[in-house]
């Protein structure tokens, strides 16, 4: 692939459009720049980010667009720019080596390679001049420069050690010893509520600063209904939901909290913590009745997507942190401000109430401005003689610059928020969660390859398309619609085909394969091929996969593809009972095919199957509707059959026994 000034045009990732008037001469990750590395016997420069990084705009504006910097670069590296988000395999491989090195990860990631892709040296700031004792990027590029002509052997010795580190720590899944015997699911479940509730402080939350929302803790916790998980979960959702890390006014998460009690956020937004969030928020309002303000939150956040991320093909992938170059500048706000707003809007009398219920004072805790919080006895949703006051105060807001909007539209995440639109039982939102999955079968899909984003430039990765398998399963469990089962199934071949390691696991031979790789065998510019494994903000590959392809096995009652599951679950299964706190997803995904419930109600619509999408679900799947599936045969209209693990119960006629029924089998 040529230099991305060359082909800037044609370029669908902003994050390298941005890069391409780099004086820099950046290359696109290919097999030209590795070509070019060799013939010149440069080494690499890898630099790795996405549009709405900040720190990635703080490296780019004080080295990338330095020309002093740029001739350093150019005259003694091959310079490879990648967006992150549009290849998130090669961003966990070189991840990898950059944990070994430093001893922690982020974003913008510096690497330098050798021209045949082996690490030799990792980090990821790095600031024009030294700094706190951090050496400077300028002094950095010299001393790889220099170890590259003068001391070729060492550099040698490290990239091989480094390989060798690497490859281990992104197969990790392939250094363990599963067991075919049947885990205690229920005791790992146990560990992992204890683990969470010694994380959990008084903030709401799991850890010190910087604080990141962790959607899979919630959902653990949610399976709990002692005090301490109660108390946790409410503590953590109220917190972060009430606090700056929640857009008050415009709706939606930032991704994470620089202090530790969520007042001061970092101001992207992604679209996969939308998504992922609102999951979260109505699993707890349906497991949780008592808390009504929960589903309130998880509407307002997909609502904010519906109108600010849409683009022509699905939802566009974040929005920056910055705006006019400032951070947050577009979300804080003085007393002063607020005043003159509504006082051009004639309503000076809602002054000292907004002023209140937005705890906006003089001076603000942010650069002497205001993150709107919500004062201790302030609703989530604001009383109605409110809504003039704080519609002028958006108007007004919108007026400002606003901050630049990544409009590449991922299939994962894409997915992952058609997966909550249809979770919300909202009935806008539920049509708009269907034709968005159907949507990107066309969007992403070109009839033999699936692809991550809708410019077709990089190919789809396991996350990708599990998570589309989820969101169909979704899709048929609200319509009934046999589509949705027949493309689920076609997408899982094509999931088993091009991204599972070794035999396919059938009944007859179920305990073969090495699992998914992150990427497709049709990727061939990756020196390795990564394995996903343990989840992080978002869940794992293994673990979406699982869970997808569990609960399409239970919907069509499909021997092979539970075997599949069943075999994820194996491969894993000394992380599921020794470190469950490492994989909660896969926890999670793990009751589906080891505790998986049926809940089979034939025909069209009725009280019982809008019951059942009233509950939590959390290892259930509904069957319902008029088509093929094997267990709609031989049931009849009007009743709710619950089965597990081949045996169901006597039918149920009514709510009152339907819940009975669920009760029976821990659901």
């Amino acid at each position: 692939m040529p230099r991305l000034r060359a082909t800037k045009t044609q370029l669908g990732s902003p994050y390298l459009r941005d890069h391409a008037d780099n004086p820099v001469n950046w290359w696109a990750w290919g097999e030209d720049a590795f070509e070019q590395a060799r013939e010149l016997d440069r080494p690499i420069f890898l630099s790795v980010g996405y549009a709405s990084c900040h720190w990635c705009h703080v490296m780019a504006h004080e080295s990338f667009e330095d020309e002093n910097v740029a001739k350093l670069l150019n005259d003694s590296f091959i310079s490879i720019k990648v967006d992150r988000e549009e290849r998130p395999d090669v961003d966990a491989l070189y991840m990898a080596a950059t944990q070994l090195v430093s001893g922690h990860g982020g974003w913008p990631m510096s690497v330098f390679l050798t021209p045949d892709a082996r690490p030799f040296m990792a980090g990821t700031y790095y600031p024009p001049v030294e700094r706190n004792g951090q050496a400077s990027f300028t002094r950095l590029l010299l001393a790889m420069n220099d170890a590259w002509m003068n001391q070729r052997d060492v550099v040698e010795a490290q990239a091989n050690e480094l390989r060798d580190a690497m490859a281990k720590e992104v197969a990790f899944i392939d250094h363990l010893e599963p067991h075919p015997k049947k885990i205690d699911l229920s005791e790992s479940r146990r560990k992992l509520r204890d683990e969470l509730v010694g994380r959990a402080d008084d903030f709401g939350g799991f850890g010190s600063a910087p604080k990141f929302p962790r959607a899979s803790y919630v959902d653990a916790l949610l399976e709990f209904d002692d005090d301490q998980a109660r108390d946790t979960v409410t503590r953590t959702l109220d917190a972060m939901s009430r606090g700056g890390l929640y857009d008050h006014l415009r709706g939606g998460f930032a991704r994470y909290s620089v202090d530790d009690q969520w007042h001061v956020p970092h101001f992207e937004k992604m679209l996969s913590d939308q998504a992922l969030l609102a999951r979260t928020y109505l699993h707890a309002s349906r497991a949780r009745p008592d808390q009504p303000q929960w589903r309130d939150v998880a509407l307002d956040t997909l609502r904010f997507v519906l109108s600010d991320l849409r683009v022509a093909n699905g939802f566009a992938s974040s929005l920056d942190a910055d705006a006019d170059g400032k951070e947050g500048s577009h979300v804080t706000w003085t007393p002063r401000e607020v005043a003159d707003v509504l006082a051009h809007a004639h309503l000076e009398s809602e002054l000292a109430r907004v002023l209140s219920r937005y705890r906006i004072v003089e001076p603000g805790h942010f650069e002497g401005r205001s993150i709107p919080r919500l004062a201790n006895d302030e609703p989530f949703i604001a009383s109605a003689h409110l809504d003039a006051a704080i519609d002028a105060l958006r108007v007004a807001r919108s007026k400002r610059v606003q901050p630049l909007r990544d409009e590449k539209v991922i299939l994962e995440w894409n997915a992952m928020f058609a997966s909550a639109l249809v979770m919300s039982g909202d009935a806008d939102c539920v049509h708009e969660g269907v034709a968005l999955a159907h949507s990107l079968q066309s969007s992403h899909f070109d009839g033999t390859t699936w692809w991550r984003t809708e410019h077709r430039e990089a190919h789809a990765t396991a996350s990708d398309l599990a998570w589309l398998l989820d969101a169909l399963v979704d899709a048929y469990e609200v319509t009934g619609d046999d589509a949705h089962l027949s493309r689920a199934k076609d997408l899982s071949t094509f999931l088993l085909q091009h991204y599972w390691d070794g035999s396919v696991p059938r009944a007859s031979d179920p305990h073969v394969g090495r699992g998914l790789f992150s990427s497709s065998d049709l990727d061939t510019d990756l020196p390795l091929r990564p394995k996903e494994i343990f989840d992080g903000a978002t869940p794992s590959a293994h673990a979406v996969a699982c869970r997808a392809l569990a609960r399409l096995s239970m919907c069509l009652d499909d021997d092979d593809l539970r075997c599949v599951a069943e075999r994820l679950v194996e491969l894993a299964s000394p992380l599921i009972e020794a470190h469950p706190g490492a994989v909660p997803d896969l926890v999670n995904a793990a009751r589906f095919v080891l505790e998986g419930v049926e809940i089979v109600i034939p025909g069209d619509a009725n009280a019982l199957s809008e019951h059942v999408r009233s509950l939590p679900m959390s290892h259930a799947v509904l069957i319902t509707g008029n088509g093929r599936s094997p267990l709609l045969r031989g049931r009849a209209d009007g009743l709710a059959y619950v089965c597990q693990r081949g045996a169901c119960r006597l039918p149920a006629s009514s709510l009152e026994e339907l819940d009975q029924r669920l009760s029976e089998v821990g659901s």
